[in-house]
């Protein structure tokens, strides 16, 4: 036994094994479809007959769906790569963002201890009242 017997299918000889089990299937159920046609039904009424390759269709059919699977899956691969991008940026936004805030906190902190000092009776000087 050598290792290539071993050895699954590839895909191309699968996909071939599936086109002739198709295509054996269509010719068993035209057959079928003539000879109960020729046992049941009356030579003169006329029965709509298969379509002249079906296999060839239902291939066509199949290998389309297949591509457009397949462009899906790599539309959505390229979304993930977008969104994995994005995240990174937000990531990175989010440390620059961090100090930021603890800054700002810090400085409302200073500004109101220093506001308080300046001006001891609030915003409108000694009396509560406009200096103007």
């Amino acid at each position: 036994m050598d290792a290539e017997e071993d050895k699954p299918p590839s895909d191309a000889a699968a996909g071939g094994l599936v086109g002739r089990s198709i295509d054996e299937f269509v010719n068993q159920l035209r057959g079928f479809s003539d000879r109960a046609r020729s046992i049941a039904v009356p030579s003169k009424l006329s029965l709509p007959s298969l379509p002249s390759p079906p296999g060839a269709m239902s291939a066509a059919q199949l290998r389309a769906v297949a591509q457009t699977v397949s462009a899906q899956r790599q539309s959505i691969a390229a979304m993930q790569a977008q969104l994995d991008a994005f995240d990174q940026q937000l990531a990175v936004f989010e440390r620059i963002l961090d100090p930021l805030v603890d800054w700002s906190a810090t400085w409302a902190r200073l500004e109101e201890a220093v506001g308080d000092f300046v001006r001891p009776n609030g915003p409108n000087g000694p009396n509560g009242k406009d200096a103007g």
